[in-house]
């Protein structure tokens, strides 16, 4: 019992501690549209004089039509402009609420706008090795899915702005009357409201608990119906394997879903009976007495009418306040996202990239191991890449090549060591401008759904424009070719998911991806194994080409292929994170040592 208080009060303060991500959100909404939000205000102001003034009318009324009934007052013009008033207040109210709507409609989708924008901002500035932590997966979707799913927190506080408005009001009538009544309503309400704030809070723990579930439903689901999968879905018999695992999943979470919700219905369900116990206690107490004397018959209509408006406000905002308490909660993720800043970043003042470069590039006494884990993926490497030098890297997988390349391009920073550049220190330099002077093609480079023409323009965005520097590009990758057999040329939608797309091969993709890399006129050019959808003859042509265009630039280049290898002034093996062997061609083979095993191993399967 004890641990089940604790626990509860534990919930109870992380809740009211989780109001402290409402100001920073706020701050997100008036940036998004601050004009919006002003009129959004001030038409929330003029709604909640509504209840009360109506109120206040309609019980003049009341009272003029009984003093003409009862007492043969005479019918006068002021009845009349009090129900002009009444209708006015009335017409006027439904305006200023639709208009109110329409305000936070336009609200709603430029904070959408706004925050989905701030969250690609911010994601593309984190580090690469965020990208490769499960854990940050599950705060980005979350963060994504609160970027918007807040939505109704938002609009909620504008609720709340106006309930509380239109309570004040209400509340200074009521306690013209009698003070006792504000204090049943108010004290009726508190279970109500604490019962909701309980189930508001459990909800968000299910919630929090079902994202890692979430994520595999949506990757199941994506796998179901991917084109990518569908042929080993189809020759290996794996739909019927699938759709058991997304059912056991889905209906683990259903379960849990729906014993919550059995739960919040029977404590909520008795808690509203009693709320309601505060709003006919105050009723009686009106009726009694008007029928005392105590009241006049108007008196009576506006303090019926005051007390139900009051009722249902106080009610309305302990409900909206619960909501955004536990919403706040959800926002936790959010700013948390927002929190994180990258490592790998450039200095204040940072060096601009040198241009030309004249001494290259320098790895010296470089470890380097990934976060989160104790395998060194390189250990103590001294390699020097200078200009106009064309140089191969090879090794198993696993042994540090891809490695050295992100070290290169600063998308990581290495464990222990130094990597210079012109004698530079690369942590010198400014990230962005470093980046422009590297062009760089991976393995599993980026199928852009979009045109042709833009696959090859990401590779140096300033040339969306440029189609005759594009076009060039695309001659220099032999990307050209592939082009010139699509229906829209460099207009044609490439991939499936829109309308009018059009897929390619593998290598007919690698092709438009190599234009990128042409496309950055670089004085660094690598190439990370990205023709393995070429066959050999194709690769031979594209690194023959790679040959011809890199002349006195630096061009690093790796591939398992060794008729490819052979063309480089210098291959490196890497073994262990370190370098085992350097040199030509024919000098590897002389030795007799690892190169030259896995040339005569791989030579062996063309005999």
């Amino acid at each position: 019992m004890a641990e089940t208080k604790q626990t509860s009060l534990s919930a109870w303060q992380e809740r009211l501690q989780a109001l402290k991500n409402v100001p920073p959100v706020l701050k997100i909404v008036w940036d998004s549209g601050p004009y919006v939000v002003m009129a959004g205000l001030v038409l929330r102001l003029l709604v909640s004089l509504v209840p009360v003034s109506a109120a206040w009318v309609t019980g003049a009324v009341i009272g003029q039509v009984t003093g003409i009934i009862m007492k043969k007052e005479p019918l006068t013009s002021h009845l009349w402009w009090l129900v002009g008033i009444e209708f006015a207040l009335a017409a006027g109210g439904n305006l200023l609420g639709r208009v109110t709507d329409y305000y936070d409609s336009v609200l709603a989708d430029r904070y959408t706008r706004h925050v989905s924008i701030q969250v690609m901002d911010h994601a593309s500035k984190l580090d690469l090795q965020a990208y490769e932590n499960p854990v940050f997966y599950d705060r980005l979707e979350r963060a994504r899915v609160q970027a918007t799913d807040r939505l109704g927190m938002i609009q909620s506080i504008g609720r709340l702005f106006q309930q509380v408005l239109t309570t004040l009001w209400l509340s200074a009538s009521i306690l013209a009357f009698s003070p006792w009544l504000l204090l049943l309503l108010v004290g009726c309400l508190i279970p109500a409201f604490l019962g909701e704030s309980h189930f508001a809070f459990l909800n968000y723990a299910k919630n929090f608990r079902q994202t890692p579930a979430k994520r595999q439903l949506d990757y199941l689901r994506q796998v179901g119906g991917s084109k990518e999968a569908a042929k080993e879905l189809k020759l290996f018999g794996l739909s019927r394997f699938f759709t058991d695992r997304f059912t056991a999943i889905s209906n683990a979470i259903l379960d849990e879903n729906l014993a919550l919700s059995r739960k919040r219905l029977l404590a909520v369900s008795f808690l509203s009976i009693l709320s309601q116990c505060g709003y006919y206690g105050a009723y009686v107490w009106a009726i009694v007495h008007t029928i005392s004397g105590g009241l006049r018959i108007n008196d009576l209509v506006f303090l019926t009418s005051a007390i139900m408006n009051a009722s249902n406000n106080i009610s309305q905002i302990f409900s909206t306040v619960s909501s955004i308490a536990d919403q706040a909660l959800f926002l936790t993720d959010l700013l948390a996202f927002f929190d994180m800043q990258p490592q790998v970043r450039s200095k204040p003042n940072a060096l601009p990239a040198p241009r030309p470069v004249i001494k290259g590039f320098e790895f010296r006494n470089v470890w380097f191991r990934y976060p989160e884990t104790d395998r060194w993926i390189l250990r103590e490497l001294n390699l020097k890449v200078e200009p106009g030098e064309r140089i191969a890297l090879i090794g198993q997988n696993g042994q540090g090549k891809t490695t050295i390349v992100k070290l290169m391009t600063r998308l990581y920073d290495p464990t222990q060591g130094q990597i210079l550049l012109d004698g530079v220190d690369l942590r010198e330099y400014d990230i962005e401008d470093l980046c422009s002077e590297i062009g760089v093609i991976f393995q599993d480079f980026m199928r852009y759904e979009m045109t042709a023409r833009e696959n090859i323009a990401v590779g140096r965005i300033e040339s969306f424009d440029d189609l005759p520097a594009i076009e060039s590009a695309a001659e220099k990758s032999l990307a050209d070719g592939v082009v010139a057999k699509l229906a829209g040329g460099y207009d044609q939608m490439l991939g499936r998911r829109f309308e009018g797309g059009v897929d390619l091969s593998g290598g007919e993709w690698q092709k438009i991806a190599l234009a990128r890399a042409y496309l950055r006129e670089a004085q660094v050019l690598i190439l990370d194994e990205p023709t393995a959808a070429l066959d050999a003859k194709a690769e031979f042509e594209v690194f023959q080409r790679f040959n011809e265009l890199t002349i006195g630039k630096m061009a690093l280049f790796i591939s398992h292929r060794f008729s490819t290898v052979r063309m480089a002034e210098r291959i490196v093996v890497l073994e262990d994170g370190c370098i085992a062997e350097e040199g030509n061609h024919e000098q590897l083979m002389a030795l007799g040592q690892r190169y030259a095993e896995m040339f005569e191993l791989q030579a062996s399967s063309y005999r």
